[in-house]
């Protein structure tokens, strides 16, 4: 295979990318200066690389901690409980929540094979033992997977004594807090429920 057509190919392995949009890119890449492609070829490399999870809450990062748990004037009190770290930063976008974090990277979904311990329920579950959280804001999408994911949370977190809050119905059914705008992530926010 040619190495345009390599470069099609792996383009296309890209979400929401399709074959027509990942020639567009390689044309593009093909006309751009060498330097702009090496530099795109290492920041590629480099967040393989130098990319991890953050010790507490699970979120990417490159150091040991993510902004959010090296900030001190967030409080330790609340924590919002998110499938990915890309919800996570949907939500800071908002600059509603002042709260800390805790990435579940999935939601249960007995069709695909995941379950609880298949996603980070075990690392949210020794935090809580801390005793110094009192609500946990369950924001899992609001499809059948994490109104799953929010329900078994519920029924580990109530016993505890800890307030348990799923954020509002502001965001459409089916949708994902990814692509949700910021209005409406901070009405959701607001407008949680108990469990």
């Amino acid at each position: 295979m040619d190495p345009l057509s390599r470069l099609v190919k792996e383009l296309c392995k890209l979400p929401g990318i399709g074959e027509k949009s990942a020639s567009r890119l390689a044309f593009h890449i093909l006309g751009s200066p060498e330097h702009d492609v090496r530099a795109l070829a290492q920041a590629i490399v480099d967040v393989k690389q130098k990319i991890g999870l953050c010790k507490i809450c699970l979120n990417i990062t490159d150091h040991e901690l993510c902004p959010v748990c090296e900030d001190p004037s967030r409080t330790e009190e609340v924590i919002c409980v998110v499938e990915e770290p890309n919800d996570l930063y949907a939500i800071e976008k908002t600059g509603a929540f002042k709260g800390r974090y805790h990435v579940l990277h999935g939601v249960i979904s007995p069709l695909d094979g995941i379950g609880p311990d298949q996603i980070r329920i075990k690392e949210l579950m020794a935090r809580l033992a801390s005793g110094t959280v009192k609500e946990v804001i369950v924001a899992t999408n609001p499809v059948m997977e994490g109104d799953a994911t929010a329900l078994y949370l519920s029924e580990r977190i109530k016993p505890l004594g800890i307030k348990v809050t799923r954020i509002a119905r502001g965001i459409p059914v089916g949708g994902d807090l990814e692509y949700t705008d910021g209005a409406t992530l901070t009405n959701a926010l607001r407008g949680r429920q108990d469990l």
